[in-house]
């Protein structure tokens, strides 16, 4: 469909779903119409499948997951055009609502100032009326922990600290890489995974230019684990998502533009409330590490060694060629999980671990003054708070190994003062603020 046809797209439907409980594949399908016509789309999410068949109990209880997950899911298409009109395809109560459009609104807040369409930002879905019919409570807290695992540290020390308590978690994940095989084989866990595969159709349309950008993909896989922990009769799904996580980086028309929105703790409150109220979940989901920060989660992570061979939390890393290399050690991410672990490890075991020193090269330097906030905002990337930086770089400053590596030189004259005395080494090492971590849970991060 030519690129100008799309643009004139006014709706976007969805138009069914369905699941093949003997192969665990779903398929959800979605549509773009408008005077130009209709485009459609089908994705397909394969869960995988428990050993015994499912009673029809868990049946019903999936159907009301994936009937979320539908609808959510749809943000990766709806973007190829950004209609005014979104329009769902069945009733929903308040939560499940909540969850949707915060989902298209908050969710794709940056897609939406980086393409300059703040009607995205004001987007009200279109629900029919009816009634819902209530969901039958199921209670799955005392059931096994899935606990999603995406490579980097802070799924390794959520992993590990519901191992140390006695939590028995299978790990997760979704489309899993090199990388994410190889921490799952460390773990020596036998572990779960789905397969989501989108459209070729949406590809295409982004190769001849249609609107592009980031998307909630956390909400997604979220959903994706919860349907995976109910067909397979497991427990809670256990996220490692920080508190940073729910800091913006800016602020456009009035709106907070998070390029982590999905993994902070409003989205994580939406998406329980609605899968309690829509699927009768009572303990559906949550993060393990909600109320530590980036650099106290990566003082967790120095204490376990057995995952140094195999660790990335570099996202580009797994677009390069050499499967081989774990970091491209030229990002926001890499910049900042360096300096965030680089206080707590000799100096040897952090350069070995991203096979080469950031703070030795001195081309690293632009990209860590908008770390810290010396110039521009906090970059989109899953990077922590600024003070956390600043709090990495003084503790740094401070050791012998690292006060006299070139980069840790200039960041500390670049500084400013009052960033120095804003940043508080007990507040980044106190855990606080909103969670929703079980009693039953949180044990689990204590010492010993």
């Amino acid at each position: 469909m030519p690129n100008e046809q799309l643009r004139r797209m006014d709706a976007f439907t969805f138009p069914s779903y369905s699941i093949d409980l003997a192969t665990g594949e779903a398929l959800f399908d979605y549509a773009l119409t408008g005077p130009g016509g209709e485009q459609r789309f089908t994705e397909a999410i394969t869960l995988p499948l428990p050993a015994e068949p499912p009673s029809d109990a868990t049946v019903a209880i999936l159907g009301r997951v994936l009937e979320l997950l539908h609808v959510v899911a749809g943000v990766s298409y709806y973007k190829a055009a950004a209609p005014r009109r979104l329009v769902l395809p069945a009733p929903l109560g308040g939560a499940a609502a909540a969850l949707v459009t915060a989902v298209y609104t908050k969710g794709l807040a940056e897609y939406a100032y980086r393409n300059q369409l703040p009607h995205v930002l004001e987007l009200t879905p279109e629900i029919p009326a009816g009634s819902v019919s209530p969901a039958r409570a199921y209670d799955n807290s005392d059931l096994r922990p899935l606990s999603a695992v995406g490579g980097g540290k802070d799924s390794i020390v959520s992993l590990e600290a519901l191992r140390r308590a006695g939590l028995d978690p299978v790990p997760f994940s979704v489309n899993p890489n090199h990388v994410i095989v190889a921490v799952n084989e460390a773990s020596g866990l036998a572990a779960l995974a789905a397969r989501r595969r989108i459209d070729p159709v949406l590809f295409d349309l982004n190769a001849a230019g249609a609107r592009n950008g980031h998307i909630p993909v956390t909400a997604i896989n979220s959903l994706i684990a919860v349907a995976t922990a109910v067909l397979n009769g497991l427990g809670p799904v256990v996220m490692s998502n920080e508190r940073s996580a729910s800091d913006p980086n800016l602020v456009w028309n009035g709106h907070e533009i998070n390029h982590q929105w999905s993994k902070g703790v409003e989205a994580e409150g939406l998406l329980r409330a609605a899968l309690a109220e829509h699927a009768g979940l009572t303990e559906p989901y949550f993060s393990l590490l909600r109320s530590l920060s980036e650099l106290h989660i990566a003082r967790l992570f120095a204490e376990i060694d057995r995952y140094d061979d195999v660790v990335t939390s570099c996202n580009a890393a797994f677009k390069l060629r050499d499967a081989s290399e774990r970091w491209c050690r030229d990002c926001p991410k890499c910049r900042f999980v360096f300096l965030a672990m680089a206080p707590f490890m000799p100096r040897e075991r952090v350069v070995r671990i991203f096979g080469g020193d950031l703070l030795a090269d001195e081309s690293q330097l632009p990209g860590y003054r908008e770390l810290l906030g010396v110039d521009g905002h906090k970059p989109f990337e899953c990077v922590g708070e600024v003070e956390e930086s600043v709090v990495a770089l003084g503790l740094l400053a401070e050791q012998e190994q690292w006060r006299a590596a070139p980069v840790v030189r200039a960041l500390v004259d670049a500084v400013p003062e009052t960033a120095w005395s804003a940043a508080a080494t007990s507040d980044v090492f106190t855990p606080g603020g909103p969670h929703f971590v079980p009693s039953a849970y949180a044990k689990a991060l204590l010492p010993g």
